[in-house]
């Protein structure tokens, strides 16, 4: 019995041992497991949606602020602030958020139906750039941190146009730079940045707030550190001549006031003000044209969002929610109609995602309005165009 289980046995070893030696060493998974030609319009996709690394509609990821030499044409870069809030915190969180909202945005493709473009495929060259590190503990340094590493990401050369003049200081063409807040105090350090980079720009702010209260109305002002949050950043950045004079308009106003002086101070600070009430009279396209004839379509403008514009029905996650807002589609709606303004740089803010739904209600709309924001970006070619179309109009 012992004899033939040995015997049994052996020749297990040597069939198993021969058909070893005659298999092929793979060196990997062969790419036609990994990589799927989509059909029509559309390029490659390694796995689904729902996996994979987390990044803003699933752009490739680089460490940007470690490494100079990474050029782009379109980056996104998070700001995890919300030290500035005056009630929910909970906007640290917002880039991650908005994040993990975008992965479907290039679902079925990416193609952008209402404004024909794909800003998934396109001749841009786009990525995520990560977070900038902002510490918790100090606003001071870390409204410092955000100007720093958004002017290292704004101030490169971009991959394309990059010899060709462009609207920036000394005839210069830059990238693009969306950032993901982060709570409405980043845009402060933000347009710092800008400034050093373009100048005094114009500004269209969507928010359900002013923003330009003066510190000692918004407060009380205990402290020059304690004077900059996220309603009053927009007071600063007019004293320290941010804006362009006359050029800037808030969308989506509804908030209480302090009294009828506030708007009065927020006329001193550049603004004019669409009302969110506004679109049950004069509609989407009224709203768009009074942002179009306030800023213009030949100078560079600066776009801020804050997602409190929506209605709490569309977008509960948020700092200092308000009811009365806009749907998501009106948002959107209003979005794409700023197709003609030089846009040189946006921000999303005040995403909270704690206080959103399992479904992601709020960080799937933030994700939206990003993406029609970045389809007009894309659509209008590198920023050298601004320059060369306003060449030929003269």
């Amino acid at each position: 019995m012992l004899t033939a289980l040995f015997t049994l046995g052996y020749v297990a070893y040597a069939t198993a041992h021969g058909t070893h030696d005659n298999q092929k060493t793979l060196s990997g998974p062969h790419q036609s497991l990994w990589y799927n030609t989509l059909p029509g319009d559309g390029g490659t996709q390694a796995d689904s949606v729902f996996s994979g690394i987390t990044t803003f509609g699933r752009l490739p990821y680089q460490p940007c602020l470690g490494h100079d030499d990474i050029d782009y044409d379109l980056a996104f870069i998070g700001a995890p602030f919300d030290t500035g809030t005056s009630y929910r915190p909970g906007a640290r969180f917002g880039p991650s958020g908005i994040r993990q909202g975008s992965r479907r945005l290039n679902l079925y493709g990416g193609y952008n139906v209402p404004l024909e473009t794909n800003p998934f495929n396109s001749w841009a060259k786009v990525l995520d750039c990560g977070d900038i590190p902002v510490t918790s503990y100090d606003n001071e340094w870390a409204l410092k941190q955000i100007e720093e590493g958004h002017y290292n990401i704004l101030s490169r050369a971009p991959k394309t146009a990059a010899d060709q003049r462009g609207p920036a200081k000394k005839g210069k063409t830059l990238p693009r730079v969306i950032t993901l807040g982060g709570d409405h105090t980043i845009t402060l350090p933000l347009l710092r940045s800008i400034n050093r980079a373009y100048g005094p720009v114009s500004v269209i702010h969507f928010d359900s707030h002013l923003d330009t209260w003066r510190p000692k109305v918004f407060g009380g002002s205990p402290s020059e550190v304690a004077s900059i949050n996220h309603g009053t950043y927009f007071y600063h950045a007019a004293q320290e001549g941010l804006l362009a004079n006359d050029t800037n308009i808030h969308a989506g106003i509804r908030t209480t006031l302090s009294g009828p002086s506030d708007y009065a101070n927020d006329g001193y600070c550049g603004f004019a003000i669409v009302e969110a009430r506004e679109v049950d009279t004069i509609g989407t396209d009224g709203i768009i044209k009074k942002i179009l004839d306030r800023v213009g379509t030949t100078n560079p403008v600066y776009l801020s969002v804050d997602i409190d514009t929506l209605d709490p029905a569309f977008a509960p996650a948020t700092g200092t929610p308000e009811t009365g807002g806009w749907s998501t589609r009106e948002l959107r709606t209003i979005l794409r109609g700023l197709e003609s303004v030089n846009l040189i740089g946006a921000d999303i803010v005040e995403v909270a995602p704690a206080y959103d739904t399992n479904a992601e209600h709020t960080t799937m709309a933030a994700a939206d309005a990003l993406y029609e924001i970045m389809s007009i970006m894309l659509k209008k070619g590198p920023l050298s165009n601004m320059v060369a179309n306003q060449d030929e109009e003269l």
